[in-house]
C-alpha cells in the first residue's frame, strides 16, 4: 500500500533504536525526510547514515535530550515545518507507590507527559494552518492496564492520554490527527532491562526470563521494531485521516480487555 506521504517531513523522538527506530525507518520506507534526536550522538549518527543508505531520504540529526527544556528548544530549532511529529521517550523506573516523593512524579511528569505536550503545543499550529498533520505518540499499554510495578509510568502516561482525548477532537477537523500507540513488550533494550531485573530477582537466566514473560503474551513472543514501526506509518499516512483520538495497543494481545 502507498501511504502517501513521500516527500513529507517528520520528526522522530527517540529514534536512535527500539521503537523510535523502527517508526523512523518505516516512514523513511515511504520517502519521508526525518529529523531524528536521540541523546547519544554516536548511536544516533549511525542510525541516520543507515538510513539514507537504504532509503535515499534527507536525515537531520539532533543530540539532545529532548526532555528537558534545552534539549526541546534545540530540537524544535531543526523541526519547523514538520508534518508529521512522532513522540517518544523513555519510561521512568520501576518500584512501588511508597518508593516515590513528589520529585520524582514531577520528573515523570516531564518525561512522559508534559515533553509531548510541549512538542505538539510547539508544531501543531503549523500543521493546522497547512490543513494537514499526522502526531503519534508512544506510550503504553499500562494506560488501558496499570502495571503495578510502573506506577509512574501509569500516571504519566495517562495524563497524556487525557490530552490527546480532548485535544485530538478539536484540531481533527483541520486535517491534522492526534493518536497513541501503545507498545507491549518487544525486542527492544528495554525488554532487556526488564528480563535483567526478573533474572536477577528470580536467581534464573535471562532466556528463561523470556520464555516465562512470553508465556503470558496470547501471540507466544515479543513483539518488534519493524511490525511496530509499520503501525506508526500507517497512523501517519494519508490513509487514517478519520482515525482521532485512539490508543492502538501492540501487545500480541497481553492486554486482556473487551474495548
Amino acid at each position: 500500500m502507498d501511504m502517501g506521504i513521500k516527500g513529507k517531513r517528520a520528526l522522530v523522538c527517540a529514534s536512535s533504536k527500539g521503537l523510535g527506530r523502527g517508526c523512523a525507518e518505516a516512514l523513511a520506507a515511504e520517502g519521508v525526510d526525518l529529523v531524528l534526536n536521540a541523546r547519544g550522538p554516536i548511536a544516533l549518527e549511525a542510525t541516520a547514515a543507515e538510513i539514507r543508505a537504504a532509503y535515499g531520504v534527507d536525515v537531520v540529526t539532533v543530540a539532545a535530550d529532548v526532555t528537558t527544556l534545552e534539549g526541546q528548544t534545540t530540537v524544535l530549532a531543526k523541526s519547523q515545518g514538520v508534518d508529521i511529529l512522532v513522540t517518544n521517550a523513555g519510561g521512568p523506573p520501576p518500584g512501588t507507590w511508597s518508593d516515590w516523593d513528589r520529585d520524582d512524579f514531577i520528573a515523570a511528569l516531564d518525561a512522559n507527559m508534559l515533553t509531548p505536550i510541549a512538542l505538539i503545543q510547539a508544531l501543531m499550529p503549523a500543521m493546522i494552518n497547512r490543513g494537514w498533520g499526522r502526531i503519534v505518540n508512544i506510550t503504553s499499554g499500562s494506560v488501558k492496564a496499570p502495571i503495578p510495578a510502573l506506577g509512574l509510568s501509569n500516571t504519566a502516561r495517562t495524563g497524556l492520554t487525557g490530552f490527546v482525548a480532548g485535544t485530538s477532537r478539536q484540531v481533527a477537523g483541520s486535517g491534522v490527527t492526534i493518536n497513541n500507540l501503545l507498545p507491549g513488550i518487544h525486542e527492544t533494550d528495554r525488554a532487556i532491562q526488564l528480563d535483567t531485573g526478573v533474572s536477577n530477582a528470580q536467581g534464573i537466566s535471562m532466556e528463561q526470563a523470556k520464555v516465562n514473560r512470553s508465556a503470558t503474551i496470547p501471540a507466544g513472543r515479543y513483539g518488534t521494531a519493524q511490525e511496530f514501526g509499520a503501525a506508526c506509518a500507517f497512523l501517519c499516512s494519508a490513509h487514517a485521516g478519520f482515525i482521532v483520538g485512539q490508543n492502538l495497543l501492540l501487545d500480541g494481545g497481553a492486554v486482556n480487555s473487551t474495548l
